[in-house]
């Protein structure tokens, strides 16, 4: 009944009462009024329809003025309304109409001095569970001090849910009753230890996310009976490669290995296999341990710790490919042709023994320093013909338009108590883009193959960029001074390539790269194959990380289904049909919870870090311009703001037109991407922010700059 309501209501641009509709469909009886009814509520939750005060019904797309969405707030205050289709809208904070960070809204849009603005009409839905805060007294009152300062709310707790708790606990809390407006009475659902134990920071984050580290009992009692070793009957019907040379290559640190390589040499072609763990001889569908591993989504790399998708006994055990230790695996073996075509493939169920466990580091040794550690002397000539072979995929994949935006990113180093003690930039050598290549290759060989057979599958999707943001990066790049040559209208992978190449040597690389990355749509999970524009492919999915990725471990089940066990019937059709939607857009919500999580434990670590180092003076580049200051990143990737008030000599304005701050009397301009002298003034672990100050000379006093690094 959906489909028909909103067909009804689609070129209608008056609010339609529910006795309209209900005529219109040609309903009948009071069964199909009363399921009408409730379709119509549905379809308010679900931000399709408007309900007006008058109980009357009008698509939301057809109301000019209005929009809905999630409020998210910034650190001074004002919020942004986040929509799919066009640029978030601004609210200001006079505006918000008692709105809190994450609530869903309806929003007027209003004209204020020419521009387009917000104002928060209704609050349509606020979560009410998942709070995250440390418990305080306060008048005599047990109270919650919320972990998201942008969260304006009081929350006293109920005493009895605080039996176990001190002051200084880190607690989950359900809002229970709203005594006035914003003022909640919570109860405590989980205590997650108190803010001065090791590790309770970062999983006071995660919890937020609903990222736990905890499993059910259930999945409990299915990991007891799952094996530590392979057993000989489950080799069967499975292709023997244990006397194949296959290794893998991973960071110092890592425990849950699920991909291995293996490579021959021929005379015109290399014979390439990628060997990844096969999970999903384990995790069985609709399983405990499978629906578990759904409600995660992902695991999650929180600074120096890792919150894993499976239980260690099969992330870190059973499905790691550990050397010298069998392995059950699914192969995509691949024959390329020295242009890195794929000529020929074959995916089948197999196990291995990996020779050995690499690590980046002495791999990079090898194949940029040509230095070789005696244990991996046997494998040389196999990672040489490994790079040779990634160099020319790489070269393919270029040809066709693949984008490398080419963004660093921060290395966090802590202590055994998990204090951040250094912040440094991560560094990308053969290795890295070495793995990165073979994975693509695989990916895409998988996902062609089931596309090819027409059959319902997941596929990883990457939109092509609207046009209204390329126009706005390339305004801005002009007003920079930078003439850039190229096709950017109906902008293609090539044109974008093109473009991030003419920005290569300009000083302002990092922060154009970012800003270009920013007008990129998100990657998603879904089963309808639109290409992954970055990628520059036509057809991609994740095969690689079942271990660590739901959606690869959804893929390993098709495959198994469609090519190991031939179930290719109406049923099973039928089934996926019904089921993989919402699969891929579960899939897409956890990994974005998991990116904020990872993100907001990078801004915490690293205020954590900046506290020792108040006072000190760096070189940084401003990233963003805003009507409240400007953000600046040091060369280790650490972030802070300089607040407006702060600068000296004038009175600041925002320019957004040309994305300045400048002075009203002397002209003073702070541009994006400028280099500029800054001071350390404050650092904030709890608050997750470091504040700067712009030095011009040295007319505060201080000390010659010095570099973090």
């Amino acid at each position: 009944m959906k489909d028909d309501v909103l067909e009804v209501l689609k070129n209608k641009y008056e609010a339609l009462d529910l006795i309209t509709i209900n005529d219109l469909l040609k309903l009948e009886t009071p069964e199909e009024l009363n399921k009408l009814s409730l379709v119509l509520e549905e379809l308010v939750q679900e931000l399709k329809v408007h309900k007006t005060k008058k109980d009357k019904y009008i698509l939301l797309e057809n109301c000019k003025d209005l929009r809905a969405g999630k409020l998210s707030i910034n650190k001074s205050g004002n919020g942004y309304l986040l929509l799919e289709d066009e640029d978030d809208l601004f609210i200001n904070i006079n505006n918000l109409n008692s709105a809190v960070d994450g609530d869903t809204v309806l929003v007027e849009i209003v004209d204020y001095k020419g521009n387009k603005e917000g104002r928060v009409v209704r609050i349509l839905k606020r979560d009410t569970k998942n709070i995250i805060g440390e418990i305080i007294v306060k008048n005599n009152k047990i109270m919650l001090d919320l972990d998201d300062d942008k969260k304006k709310i009081t929350v006293e707790l109920d005493a009895a849910s605080t039996k176990n708790c001190v002051e200084g606990t880190k607690v989950v809390v359900n809002l229970i009753k709203e005594k006035s407006r914003n003022y909640y009475i919570g109860k405590v659902v989980e205590v997650i230890g108190h803010k001065d134990d090791p590790g309770v920071d970062i999983k006071s984050v995660a919890y937020k996310y609903e990222i736990y580290d905890t499993f059910s009992k259930e999945s409990e009692k299915q990991t007891q009976d799952i094996p530590v070793m392979v057993d000989k009957s489950e080799l069967e019907g499975r292709t023997d490669l244990t006397n194949e040379v296959i290794f893998t290559i991973d960071g110092d640190d890592t425990k849950d290995i699920d991909d291995a390589i293996s490579i021959k040499k021929n005379s015109n072609t290399y014979t390439l296999g990628v060997h990844i763990a096969d999970v999903s001889h384990y995790v069985t569908k609709d399983s405990p341990l499978d629906q578990d591993a759904f409600r995660k989504g992902t695991s999650s790399y929180l600074a120096y710790s890792v919150i894993p998708m499976l239980p260690h006994k099969l992330s870190n055990g059973i499905c790691s490919l550990n050397p010298n230790v069998i392995r059950l695996t699914i192969s995509c073996e691949m024959e390329i042709d020295l242009k890195g075509n794929i000529i020929k493939y074959d995916i089948f169920p197999s196990f291995i023994k990996s020779c050995k466990k690499m690590t980046y580091k002495k791999v990079n040794d090898i194949l940029m320093r040509n230095e070789v550690a005696e244990d991996y002397q046997p494998y040389v000539e196999d990672l040489k013909n490994m790079n040779a072979l990634a160099k020319i995929l790489r070269k393919n994949k270029t040809n066709r338009g693949y984008i490398d935006f080419n963004i660093d990113e921060p290395k966090l180093i802590c202590d055994e108590n998990g204090k951040c003690i250094d912040v440094q930039r991560t560094i990308r050598e053969d290795g890295e883009k070495l793995i990165e290549d073979f994975m693509i290759a695989a990916n895409e060989t998988v996902a062609s193959h089931i596309y090819n057979m027409s059959l319902p599958f997941i596929y990883r999707v990457h939109a092509e960029p609207k046009q209204e943001k390329i126009d706005s990066f390339i305004n801005f790049v002009n007003i920079l001074g930078y003439k850039l040559n190229g096709k950017f209208k109906d902008i293609k992978p090539t044109h974008m390539q093109k473009l991030i190449n003419q920005l290569e040597d300009k000083p302002e690389r990092q922060v154009l790269s970012e800003m270009l990355l920013r007008c990129m749509q998100k990657a998603i999970y879904s089963k309808d194959n639109i290409g992954h524009f970055g990628l520059g492919s036509s057809c991609y999915t994740h095969f690689t990380s079942p271990i660590r990725r739901y959606p690869d471990l959804m893929v390993h089940r098709l495959l198994r289904t469609y090519l190991f066990e031939n179930q290719i019937n109406n049923d099973t059709i039928d089934y996926w049909n019904e089921n993989l939607d919402y699969i891929a857009l579960n899939s897409s919500n956890r990994e974005e919870a998991s990116v904020e999580a990872e993100r907001e434990v990078d801004d915490m670590k690293m205020a954590e870090y900046m506290e020792n180092h108040i006072g000190e003076t760096y070189i940084g580049t401003i990233t963003t311009i805003t009507n409240f200051g400007m953000f600046v990143m040091l060369d280790n990737l650490v972030e802070g703001l300089i607040h407006i008030n702060t600068l000296e000599g004038d009175y600041f304005s925002y320019i957004p037109e040309i994305y300045s701050l400048v002075g009203q009397r002397t002209k003073k301009r702070y541009r994006l991407g400028e280099k500029i002298k800054v001071k350390c003034i404050s650092a904030s672990k709890v608050a997750k922010t470091v504040d700067f100050v712009v030095l011009e000379g040295d007319k505060r006093g201080n000390k010659k700059s010095q570099s973090i690094l």
